[in-house]
């Protein structure tokens, strides 16, 4: 006879680890198994992806360019190429590039399948409403994670690639960009947008066990500004249009975030009334 699953209370601690590690095991197979077709996919991931960014017929930069001819700006993101080079300087720059740049790509499109094993190890410990009222967890989250992905590669990207590329201290310094920093910069401009995309989520649950409010929210959101303007002076170059481009978004995303600790409030108040 099969062996009846056991209750969260019914385990003990080194039971819940093993059921962590299993969850860890199984997530980090996913990330291999993506991170494998990405590495065999090479010159997609590189010469599509990575060093897209950084060519004049990147969709930003037609779009920006035609933006700014409308407007009477036309050097302002219309160029031919690019005044810079990628290097490799170490022996197994190119491979080791090659390996990390497939495991965050693995970590990317497993992201869903991450989460979904996050929830099955903490799902057992909450009570029946709580995992119907947070259903769309996953695909939620996972929505908000790619779309922050989306706009780190294809708005802070080739803003900073497009700033960084043509700075110059002297024209008697030329840039040479080694791999690393080049793919570095990519790589945390789309992992650190797809991050702070899921502030949101983030939120939905400091609401739930009581940690801020709606309330609080709003009467802190002059601080809040100014957190998210410096947070998005530190992920963009330092130009006030790259800044204001990638502030909206942030702040967008605070005030749905006050919207859904509104509507978490509500339902804690309902389940929960407070009697006079």
């Amino acid at each position: 006879m099969a062996k009846a699953k056991r209750k969260p209370e019914d385990m003990s601690f080194l039971n819940h680890l093993e059921e962590l590690r299993w969850h860890l095991i199984r997530s980090t197979i996913a990330i291999v198994v993506f991170g494998i077709v990405a590495f065999l996919a090479k010159d997609f991931i590189f010469n599509t992806l990575i060093f897209g960014p950084s060519k004049s017929d990147f969709p930003t930069f037609k779009l920006l360019c035609r933006a700014a001819t409308e407007m009477g700006f036309e050097g302002a993101f219309c160029f031919s190429e690019l005044p810079f080079r990628v290097q490799s300087r170490t022996m197994a720059g190119q491979f080791s590039a090659h390996i990390w740049t497939s495991i965050t790509a693995g970590f990317i499109v497993a992201f869903p399948f991450v989460l979904y094993e996050f929830w099955r190890f903490i799902s057992p410990g909450l009570k029946r409403n709580e995992r119907r009222s947070s259903r769309g967890f996953i695909v939620i989250a996972s929505i908000l994670f790619f779309t922050g992905v989306l706009f780190g590669y294809y708005i802070v990207t080739p803003l900073s690639i497009n700033f960084l590329g043509t700075y110059q201290v002297s024209p008697e310094v030329f840039n040479d960009f080694d791999l690393d920093s080049y793919i570095g910069l990519v790589r945390s401009a789309a992992l650190a947008c797809g991050i702070i995309f899921e502030l949101p989520i983030i939120i939905f649950f400091l609401a739930k066990i009581g940690l801020v409010t709606p309330e609080f929210l709003r009467k802190n959101r002059k601080y809040a500004m100014v957190i998210l303007l410096v947070l998005s002076a530190i992920i963009t170059p330092p130009d006030v249009a790259s800044q204001i481009i990638v502030a909206i978004p942030l702040v967008i995303l605070y005030e749905i975030s006050i919207f859904v600790a509104k509507i978490v409030e509500k339902r804690e108040l309902k389940k929960h009334p407070v009697h006079g």
